[in-house]
């Protein structure tokens, strides 16, 4: 697909953008190619788009909000999409950045830490309009199915034991944004999402697949989740463990439960940047660390730090004791 058509898209149909709106688009020097897509997509849609590049240093990593975004910040568009790089030092200043556009429900936001031109050509990203809705419509048809439950149980081969709280807490979608609820989501889409009850969560969790700032794994990580902390990590990749240990340390609440996630984009595909990893069809994801913009969350850390599990079994409890059968080793039951 052509990156411009992709983007122009993902700004039509996901974060409702209409003609005349007002568009800021934060981009690092690195992703300038994804920007300038978003750009032509916006210029088709007649918005008032400004871009503001972001400098990048590989060995540098982003604490502050730079004076050049707070000054843009106050201006208040109606839409803000951020084109980033999504490693896992700078995800702290991230949902800074995050909080700040979204104070107030005043704008709609596309957040895009790792994104990639080719997630808009030949990825998760490269979605037509019929695809955006069919996407949006599975994802409607999960959500009511999983619309009283009140517990959830995960499983695979490698080793996870793990189950989890939803009781009160409403599974969303960010196939598409709601205006109502919604202040943001990521792009590209394609997950259906809980904040689970932030004690809630027992047993072992094997992230066998992928984690957010880091990427696929070639060595399994296994956590001991008690009352819904982390209570231990252990890998055979000393590197890989210790940035999921630094990650899990941000703060007092980085190592409780944010979110649990099913994966729902038939285009998400096997790739470096977890941003598309995490909406790979029939993946599971688990994030430990802030989930304050969630319906009900509240895990108020600076950090999230997401873990991609493979071929999951996942079992659902209702209120009222009965169960459902959502995927069996990665496979969708009817």
């Amino acid at each position: 697909m052509n990156a411009e058509e992709a983007a122009q898209n993902a700004l039509k149909y996901v974060l409702g953008a209409e003609k005349g709106e007002s568009l800021v688009i934060f981009c690092d020097d690195e992703k300038m190619d994804v920007g300038k897509a978003f750009v032509s997509g916006a210029t088709n849609l007649a918005l008032k788009t400004r871009l503001t590049t972001l400098r990048t240093e590989p060995r540098a990593f982003r604490k502050e909000i730079p004076k050049q975004v707070l000054d843009i910040l106050r201006q208040q568009p109606a839409i803000y999409v951020n084109l980033m790089r999504g490693n896992l030092e700078e995800a702290p200043f991230r949902i800074g950045l995050i909080k700040l556009e979204t104070e107030g429900h005043r704008a709609r936001l596309g957040h895009a830490p790792g994104i990639t031109l080719d997630m808009l050509t030949e990825g998760a990203l490269a979605l037509t309009e019929d695809e955006h809705k069919q996407m949006q419509i599975f994802a409607r048809n999960l959500i009511q199915k999983l619309s009283k439950v009140a517990r959830i149980e995960i499983m695979n081969a490698a080793g996870t034991s793990f189950s989890l709280s939803v009781e009160g807490r409403s599974f969303f979608t960010d196939a598409a944004i709601d205006r109502k609820t919604m202040k943001w989501l990521n792009i590209p889409t394609g997950e259906i999402t809980v904040a689970p009850v932030e004690n809630s969560a027992q047993g072992q969790l094997v992230c066998d697949m992928a984690a957010g700032g880091i990427g696929p794994l070639e060595t399994p990580v296994s956590l001991t989740v008690e009352n819904g902390k982390v209570q231990d990590a252990v890998s055979k990749d000393p590197k890989v463990l210790s940035k999921i240990r630094d990650s899990l340390n941000t703060d007092d609440h980085s190592s409780t439960i944010g979110e649990f996630a099913i994966g729902i984009n038939p285009k998400a595909r096997l790739s470096e940047e977890f941003l598309e990893l995490e909406k790979i069809f029939g993946t599971i994801h688990v994030a430990f660390g802030n989930n304050s913009d969630f319906p009900g969350g509240q895990n108020p850390s600076r950090n999230h730090l997401d873990l991609l599990i493979a071929k999951p079994s996942v079992k659902a409890f209702n209120k009222d004791g009965s169960s459902i059968n959502i995927l069996s080793e990665g496979a969708f039951q009817p």
